[in-house]
C-alpha cells in the first residue's frame, strides 16, 4: 500500500512530466508562432486600501517576482500583443493601456535562472537558448481596478500577486527599473491625459484623489495647496456633498470633467 507520501511524490512526478511535455509544445509553438528577440512586458497598477499596487508574477520554484510579460506573435501589433497579454492575466478587455518605455542591454536576458529552470525540466531538449537570446522588450503600463480581476494562471506559474510599489521584492532581469520607468511615466500622465479617472470611482472627494496623488508620487501633499492646484486646472466638476451620518463636515463629490 502507498504511503501518503509516496502519493505525494507521485503527483510531483507526473506534474513534472506533464511540464516537460508542455514545454515541448510550447517551445515548438514559440519558434513557429512568435517573433525572436522581442518581448512585451507589462506594468500592471491598481490603486487600493490607499496604496498603488502593481501585480507580480512568479515561475516554479525561483526566488524572485516578474512583471506579467510575453512574446510578440508574427503577424501581431504591438498593442494587440500587449491588450492579448493582460487578458490573458487579467481577464479583463478593455483595459487603459499606455506603451512608455523600451528596454534592451546587450546581456539582459543572459545568465538568469529562468531559462535554467526551464532546461532543467525540458532535460536535452534545447530551450534555454530561446530564453537566453538577447530580448528587447516593449514595455506597457496598464491601469485597472482589482476588484474586477480574475488572476488568471498559467501551468508554470505558482504564484500570481499585487504588491505596494514601496514594499517590491526581487525583481527579475531589469524588471525593478521597468516599474520604476512606469511610475515616473504615471506622475506626468496625472496631470497631462488624466489617467486618474482609471483609478478611481466615477465620483470621488479630493480627499480620495490626494490619497491616489500621494500613492503615485510617493509622498505627502498639503490639503488646501493640493486642494487649490486641483480647482485651478479646471479638469473637475463639483457634485453634491457626500453624507455619511458622521459628525464632520461632509466633502464635497467630484468627477473628472473630460477622459483624454
Amino acid at each position: 500500500m502507498a504511503t501518503k507520501g509516496g502519493k505525494g511524490k507521485g503527483r510531483e512526478k507526473e506534474r513534472m512530466k506533464s511540464l516537460v511535455r508542455s514545454i515541448d509544445v510550447n517551445m515548438a509553438e514559440v519558434r513557429e508562432k512568435y517573433m525572436p528577440g522581442v518581448s512585451i512586458d507589462t506594468v500592471i497598477f491598481s490603486f487600493h486600501d490607499d496604496e498603488l499596487k502593481v501585480l507580480l508574477i512568479r515561475y516554479g520554484d525561483i526566488p524572485f517576482y516578474c512583471l506579467p510579460g510575453g512574446f510578440i506573435e508574427k503577424t501581431e501589433e504591438l498593442d494587440d500583443a500587449a491588450l492579448r497579454i493582460l487578458k490573458e492575466r487579467s481577464g479583463i478587455g478593455n483595459i487603459y493601456l499606455e506603451q512608455f518605455y523600451t528596454t534592451g542591454a546587450v546581456n539582459r536576458s543572459q545568465g538568469h535562472m529562468m531559462g535554467e529552470w526551464f532546461q532543467e525540466l525540458a532535460k536535452d531538449r534545447d530551450v534555454k537558448n530561446w530564453f537566453d537570446q538577447r530580448f528587447i522588450s516593449v514595455c506597457y503600463y496598464a491601469l485597472i481596478d482589482e476588484a474586477n480581476v480574475e488572476l488568471l494562471s498559467e501551468e508554470f506559474v505558482t504564484e500570481m500577486k499585487w504588491v505596494d510599489v514601496k514594499k517590491l521584492p526581487k525583481l527579475y532581469l531589469d524588471h525593478a527599473l521597468i516599474v520604476k520607468k512606469a511610475i515616473e511615466r504615471l506622475q506626468i500622465d496625472l496631470d497631462q491625459k488624466l489617467v486618474g479617472f482609471n483609478l478611481l470611482n466615477e465620483t470621488f472627494t479630493m480627499g480620495e484623489l490626494q490619497k491616489l496623488y500621494e500613492a503615485v508620487y510617493q509622498k505627502a501633499f498639503d490639503r488646501t495647496n493640493f486642494q487649490r492646484k486641483m480647482l485651478s486646472m479646471n479638469i473637475l466638476e463639483r457634485l453634491e456633498k457626500k453624507y455619511t451620518g458622521k459628525a464632520y463636515k461632509a466633502p464635497y463629490l467630484y468627477r473628472f470633467i473630460s477622459k483624454v
